[in-house]
């Protein structure tokens, strides 16, 4: 396809045609749902979404596409040459729907943005994303790991965490720099948490200076009442926020 490629918008599109098979065979709607894709590109994935049962809206910010994309015909399909981050979501969905899933190739230096916006103005069943490998790695770290951080936590209270494939560079056009994962997130209910926005808070606190421990990091905190929480879980201030797993941090913000 001869295309300027923006790299601004991070426009790498996928060409690999078992790639883009093996997303698609990893989304399986019914004819109650809904299936949002950001950023389209050139419908590579599209074209296989609308075969599937449920409905389909894409969010894609470049209008140059849009010449492209309206090849692609289905009764199934919308298609909004939109900013997916200035959208209002809520507006967009109906209620109708039972279940919805998200699908796209994200640029990483938006990744956490667009997370953060489809929950917070939906509520996503499933969230299946290509995105840099060692982001995804990131996402899916374990406690102990050099990986493990912040969004590690966050992303693990809220989501069960699943590798779908790798994809080489040399799947895209144009070849970026750095490989990347295909990844599921979906919704679990395995943590309650009292107070989402306190644990959200503690979470970021405790990673605030990563290769100090919870002493220095959580220094505002009453340190004498964490120090016991811990000890009930066989750890201590002395240890990093990296050693706490998503259980402990819901287990301590619960009781703070």
């Amino acid at each position: 396809m001869s295309f300027d490629y923006n790299k601004a918008l991070g426009q790498n599109f996928l060409k690999d045609n078992n790639i883009i098979k093996k997303i698609s065979e990893s989304i399986n709607p019914s004819n109650k749902d809904l299936i949002i894709e950001i950023g389209p590109g050139a419908g590579a994935l599209t074209k296989e979404l609308v075969k599937k049962e449920a409905d389909v809206i894409c969010f894609e910010i470049d209008k140059r596409l849009e010449s492209i994309l309206s090849k692609i015909k289905s009764d199934k399909l919308k298609i909004y040459f939109e900013d997916f981050l200035k959208i209002n979501l809520k507006e967009c969905i109906n209620p109708k729907y039972e279940k919805l899933y998200f699908v796209g190739n994200l640029p990483y230096y938006i990744t956490t943005a667009i997370i953060n916006k489809i929950m917070d103005e939906s509520n996503p069943y499933e969230i299946t994303i290509m995105i840099q490998k060692e982001v995804a790695l990131r996402f899916a770290a374990n406690p102990h790991s050099r990986d493990y951080s912040s969004i590690s936590v966050f992303l693990q209270y809220n989501f069960d965490i699943e590798k779908v494939c790798s994809v080489s560079k040399n799947c895209f056009e144009p070849i970026p720099k750095v490989d990347s994962m295909v990844i599921k997130l979906r919704r679990n209910k395995k943590y309650v948490s009292n107070n989402e926005e306190l644990l959200y808070k503690l979470i970021k606190d405790s990673f605030r200076q990563k290769r100090k421990n919870l002493r220095n990091n959580l220094s505002n905190y009453d340190l004498e009442k964490i120090e016991k929480l811990l000890q009930e879980k066989n750890k201590s201030l002395k240890c990093r926020a990296e050693e706490l797993s998503v259980e402990d941090f819901v287990f301590l913000s619960n009781n703070l």
